[in-house]
């Protein structure tokens, strides 16, 4: 009943609701452009909203499953008759202005490529604009997308009963076409339901009643599987359930059990009653409070056992974080319908990929041709069509928020090397947009380093441009536009020329962006001489950038800007990025455009740390995303916490194939391009996954992927910190008209997700030529560990036994519900399908290891565990005895001789777990045991447990990554004040030097050459000894000033140091700590892993002195039960191939042989003396018997019979030792040699004797 991610969320999903115009129909002219033809047909839609129907002059009906629709146009979006004929008689060209208002197009299809249009033209003012609006509402909700299993069955019996002959009754020929997969089984199901069957015949609409398609569906499909879910739920035989039991039924089948039962309690009886008398048909059990298999099989498939809560398919999530903390729709070369080099370019195409829910759009935008020079979109240096990009723009305009009001970003591919066409783009985006498009950031967020980038709720309704920007120094002064204008150079003007041959930004000769040029960048020490030469002139370039100095910062941004926006050669694009590698460089009217997706050459994740400016991002061809991801996929996902980085196919997928996205999702990459034309199985799973969050097309992503205080190893093995792993357990049972052919099908179980979720993929076996109802009942499907259920997607999907698809569903994971659930099917492009179904059983809960098993389940259940505690004592107690003591005591000698390497001492030992771990395993004396493993097994069990754990090194701890990061750094500080002081001491110098040069420009005193960095030697003027003592008091202060700055440096520098040295010290405290927390939690595991193989060992050995025990018991009793006398005695006479029965039993299997004798025919055994002739299997023989005490004869040949020497073969052959035989029990007497032949002859005689 509850969903696994139930929350405060408040459900903003409303059912369809069809308002009463749609219902009660309207007049429209329908106009097809390819036949020339027209009709005046009523428009319709059912009252539950699955269809719209239309009638025609003959009659028919022709339906419309409204969830195929994809999108309805009216006015100017609407397509306009062509055909002067059709132009004609719809009126166009006549004095009534308004037809364009008048007319509708329905687009409909199976995916975005194979569309069909429905053109319809209303006879009334306004009609088409109310039914335009109100068929795209119904197509595009949500819950009726995701309707229940017992909604889509009502909706094939709303459109048999929509699809009606002429006299308005329904043809039979309609139910078997729908379900045609076994006609003869489906005019059984008639035949047995009262309705005709022949395919020629028809039924009334009255006596096919929704009971009555019901009826017919439980005969068609048969349900043995539900049966078996009542018998194992607790119904015992019997056709029904009790309130208690379905009560039971649903708290403990159908919940959670990870909620909390306080939130959210189970279910009571009162709400039980209410479910019972929603989906209980028949009255009589609902008078007692019972629902029959009829009852419980529409409540499987009702709107509350649904397999996803509706908050998963709501906008749920938080839409206030920052773009990058989302995954976003993403379409790769949106413009084209099949493949990379001859495909079909389609402005249709944008219209479907927005309505779709893709938030990113990509315009591959090349120079126009004169005369018009209008810039259009293909995919360069191929055979694809071209399409005008002024159309694609009003394309964009039209649709980009008919489905989602979230931010839509284009990703402009600029070849255009036109500075007029440039300004032509940007002017058509002006316009088209108009207010929608972002120009000016917002206020709350500048571009500036350090700011995120704004929300999706900041940016609702507005368009993104994405194209690479020019970047000048700025003058200060607004633009028309209301933002700084780039600062003009006087020799770049915009013409198509020079846009085309000379570089955006040309060099600066300005030098390093050190601030001191005469101090040396290199080794760390005292001060360089620093020059008096006056500073190099910037030149005729710096000086046509007037007053406006570029700082070391500036300069250095614009140094990697050039670099960035170096060009390549346009004919040559590489072979995995292509035509993306030949971009060229953006004019000023489209770089105006371009504020939060700014795309840069990326270098390293460190320079991107560096810089730290969110609006900047980077596209990666799949190839160097990988190579990244395999390289650095912590720091792609640190990057991707703060910036964007957008992933597309490598040029070598001419069929428009897709990469798998799941991988690139995994280090958080927001913009994750695909061909939207190609439904495989990448884009089968993006569809799925942007279904959720109200199909917004913005997922937001896990929390450790979007907090800076996190970090996470996409690439991890084991537990994230934080995260609660999830364990998921499913088994398919049945399936239900899965196919419309007689054919086998199965199905494939698989999990998308993190590399260490994705281990498990599973199959069901292949029906034998049944796709009606299918069972498989098989094992379960064990997900053991999601370890990221977050991000894990679930995928459920059935084939034909020839591979073909029938159909899929994608579920999130952390999303499932646990229980009993149907699970209706969706086609490649994520459309429901009508039928087909699976019904599973899935188990949804938190992940326990499995040495934690047993706890857990004591504390879901502590009263359960008490009571089998208490059960399992007296018995083990009288199972083990003394056993247990001496299978202990073995067990602890065996681990004393396994630690002391030597015979076993009669001293005692310590135990194996007062021993210490670190210490090997010495030779072990190899003595009688019962145990199942031999000693040598144990040897290893007991060295692999007792592996040494030692401690850290220093020298490991001190080479520790997080410390030398931070020596890197303290390196780094220190270079950094050295070069501060430098800085201020060659300031001092020179300050000093000008007072020196005034001084000497006033004739006062004058420089000695060589006197810069040291005292300066002042030679007397005219003035004399006051000159020179001028010049010594200069030279003091001069001394004093650089002494008390070195003495400040060295003052700082100590400080520093002693900063350092404490923080290293935290530092390798908290490694230390970090590693001493490793060695404990090994040591512990260490330790369970011990007692837990000890505990086995005791087990076995336990379990042999039982089972040893039981044996001796066993025997006692045979051998008691064994008759010491049965008051006959039977001699046999054979060959040395005697009774087989003799040879594997010996003379102990007396009753088996007597048998033999007895069936052979020859003779009957009775208490009186006798003979008779028998065939013991491989031999013939004589039998004699004489009711005295029991004694067994057997007289042959030497080594007669295998089971008598065996047995006595050593034993001497004396009546003495024959009587001991007989005392113990059934033995052997006589046999061997003259002796016996002379026995023989003797009886032989006297049975012939006895016979006359």
């Amino acid at each position: 009943m509850a969903g696994a991610q139930p929350g405060v969320h408040a459900l903003q999903l409303e059912p369809p609701t069809v308002v009463e115009t749609l219902r009660r129909g309207s007049k429209f002219i329908e106009w097809d452009e390819e036949t020339s033809s027209w009709n005046l047909v009523t428009l319709r839609v059912d009252p539950s909203g699955f269809f719209v129907y239309w009638t025609g002059p003959n009659m028919e009906v022709d339906t419309l499953d409204i969830s195929s629709i994809r999108d309805t146009r009216t006015g100017r979006y609407a397509r306009l008759p062509k055909d002067p004929k059709i132009r004609e008689v719809l009126g166009f060209g006549g004095p009534d202005a308004r037809l364009e208002e008048k007319l509708m197009t329905v687009v409909s299809g199976p995916d975005p490529v194979n569309t069909v249009f429905l053109n319809f033209m209303a006879v009334q003012d306004d009609t088409a604009k109310v039914w335009s609006e109100e068929l795209f509402k119904l197509a595009m909700n949500i819950l009726a997308q995701n309707a229940s299993r017992n909604t889509f069955l009502r909706k094939a019996y709303t459109k048999l009963k929509l699809q009606v002959n002429q006299d308005g009754r329904i043809p039979v020929k309609n139910i078997l076409k729908m379900f045609s997969a076994d006609k003869k089984r489906v005019e059984t199901a008639l035949e047995s339901c009262g309705l005709n069957f022949n395919r020629s015949e028809f039924i009334r609409p009255d006596e096919f009643s929704l009971e009555i398609f019901e009826r017919f569906l439980n005969k068609l499909c048969l349900r043995p599987d539900i049966d078996r879910i009542l018998l194992e739920i607790g119904a015992k035989g019997k056709p029904y359930l009790t309130l208690e039991q379905f009560m039971d039924f649903v708290n403990q089948k159908q919940r959670d059990r990870r909620l909390n039962e306080v939130l959210y309690p189970p279910l009571g009886p009162s709400q039980a009653r209410l479910l019972i008398e929603k989906y209980e048909p028949n009255q009589q059990f609902l008078e007692r409070d019972q629902m029959s298999m009829e009852g419980f099989s529409r409540y499987l498939g009702g709107e509350e056992n649904g397999i996803l809560p509706l908050e998963a398919l709501d906008l749920s999530a938080d839409m206030t974080q920052p773009l990058s903390a989302y995954f976003i729709n993403s379409s790769h070369n949106t413009y084209l319908t099949a493949g990379q080099l001859a495909g079909t370019s389609s402005v249709e195409m944008y219209r479907q990929v927005l309505l779709w829910g893709c938030r990113c759009v990509e315009l591959d935008v090349w120079k126009g041709r004169p005369p018009e020079e209008e810039p259009f979109i293909t995919h360069g240096f191929t055979m694809t069509t071209e399409v005008p990009l002024r159309d694609v723009l009003e394309a964009i305009a039209e649709t980009a928020f008919k489905t989602s009001p979230y931010p839509v970003i284009l990703s402009f591919e600029n070849h255009v090397d036109s500075a007029k066409q440039q300004a032509k783009m940007a002017e058509y985006c002006r316009s088209i947009f108009g207010d929608a498009l972002l120009i000016d950031p917002l206020d709350k967020y500048p571009l500036a380093p350090g700011v995120p980038l704004p929300s999706p709720q900041d940016l609702m309704g507005r368009i993104l441009v994405k194209n690479k920007k020019r970047h000048r120094p700025s003058t200060g002064g607004p633009d028309s536009a209301g933002r700084k204008r780039p600062l003009e150079q006087s020799n770049s003007a915009l013409s198509e020329s020079s846009a085309a041959t000379e570089p955006s930004s040309p060099q600066l000769g300005s030098p390093s962006s050190d601030s001191c040029p005469g101090l040396s960048n290199g080794e760390e020490g005292g001060l360089e001489k620093p020059s008096l030469e006056p500073q190099k002139s910037l030149g005729e370039e710096g000086l046509n950038r007037g007053p406006y100095a570029l700082g070391p910062a500036d300069r250095e941004d614009e140094e990697e800007d050039e670099e960035e926006e170096e060009q390549t050669d346009p004919k040559k694009p590489t072979t995995d990025e292509g035509t993306a590698s030949s971009e060229v460089n953006a004019t000023e009217e489209m770089s105006t455009l371009v504020n939060y997706i700014e795309p840069v050459k990326f270098k390293s994740f460190e320079a991107a740390r560096k810089r730290n400016r969110c609006f900047e991002m980077s596209s990666f061809v799949e190839t160097k995303a990988t190579e990244q991801l395999n390289k650095s996929a912590m720091e792609f996902v640190e990057y991707n916490k703060q910036q964007l980085s957008r992933i597309y196919p490598r040029g070598t997928r001419v069929d428009s194939s897709n990469y798998m996205p799941g991988c690139f999702w995994n280090v958080g990459c927001q913009l994750v391009a695909l061909n939207f034309q190609t439904l495989d199985l990448a884009m089968q799973l993006n569809a799925g996954v942007f279904e959720y969050n109200g199909r917004s097309g913005y997922l937001l992503k896990p929390e450790f992927m979007r907090r800076p205080d996190k970090s996470f190893d996409p690439l991890t093995e084991v537990i994230v910190d934080g995260i609660v792993a999830n364990t998921l357990r499913v088994k398919v049972i049945s399936g239900q008209f899965l196919s419309d052919r007689k054919v086998g099908i199965y199905v494939e179980v698989d999990m998308f997700g993190l590399p260490v979720d994705m281990r498990y993929k599973y199959r069901t076996r292949t029906s034998q030529g049944n796709s009606f109802n299918p069972v498989w009942d098989e094992e379960p499907f064990d997900f053991p560990r999601v370890v990221l259920p977050t991000l894990a997607k679930l995928r459920i999907a059935a084939f034909e036994e020839g591979g073909k698809f029938v159909g899929h569903r994608i579920l999130p994971v952390s999303a499932i519900r646990s229980g009993y659930h149907y699970v209706c099917l969706r086609n490649e492009a994520n459309q429901p399908l009508c039928l087909p179904a699976l019904l599973i059983y899935t188990e949804a809960s938190d992940y326990i290891p499995d040495d934690h098993q047993d706890y857990a389940e004591a504390l879901i259940n502590p009263i359960k565990h008490v009571s089998l505690m208490d059960q399992e004592a007296p018995q083990l107690a009288a199972l083990i005895g003394e056993s247990e003591a001496q299978a202990g005591q073995e067990m602890c000698q065996d681990t004393q001789s396994q630690q002391l390497g030597s015979q076993l001492s009669p001293n005692p030992t310590p135990s194996p777990l007062d021993a210490s771990p670190g210490r090997p395993p010495g030779p072990t004396t190899s003595p009688t045991s019962t145990s199942l493993s031999s000693p040598g097994q144990r040897d290893d069990l007991i060295a692999s447990i007792l592996s040494e754990v030692a401690p850290t090194p220093l020298d490991e701890l001190r080479g520790h990554k997080a410390l030398v990061k931070l020596q890197s750094r303290q390196e780094r500080d220190l270079l950094e004040l050295r070069k501060k002081h430098q800085r201020k001491a060659v300031t001092l110098t020179r300050r000093l030097l000008d007072g020196l040069a005034q001084a000497q420009a006033e004739g006062r005193c004058r420089l000695r050459p060589g006197a810069l960095g040291r005292a300066a030697d002042v030679e007397d003027t005219k003035e004399g000894e006051d000159g020179a003592k001028r010049y010594q008091e200069f030279q003091n202060r001069q001394v004093q000033s650089l002494l008390e700055l070195r003495e400040a440096q060295v003052d700082a520098e100590t400080q520093r140091r002693l900063e350092h040295l404490r923080q290293a010290l935290q530092r390798l405290k908290e490694v230390v700590l970090d590693a001493n927390t490793t060695q404990i939690k090994r040591l512990k595991e260490m330790n369970e892993r011990e007692k837990k193989e000890l505990q086995k060992i005791l087990d076995r050995k336990r379990h042999n002195s039982i089972s040893e025990a039981k044996m001796r018991d066993k025997h006692k009793k045979e051998a008691w039960r064994r008759p010491r006398s049965s008051g006959m005695t039977v001699l046999w006479l054979g060959s040395s191939r005697s009774c087989n029965s003799w040879q594997k039993r010996g003379p102990s299997c007396r009753p088996s042989w007597t048998r033999s004798v007895r069936s052979s025919g020859r003779g009957s055994p009775r208490r009186s003396a006798g003979a008779c002739w028998a065939r013991c299997r491989r031999g013939w023989g004589m039998g004699f018997w004489w009711p005295v005490p029991a004694t067994v004869t057997h007289l042959g040949a030497a080594g007669t019979c295998r089971a008598l020497t065996r047995r006595a073969r050593r034993r001497t052959h004396s009546s003495e030792l024959a009587e001991q035989e007989v005392a113990r029990g059934p033995g052997w007497a006589l046999g061997g040699g003259q002796e016996a032949m002379t026995l023989m002859l003797f009886f032989f005689f006297l049975t012939f004797y006895l016979e006359i």
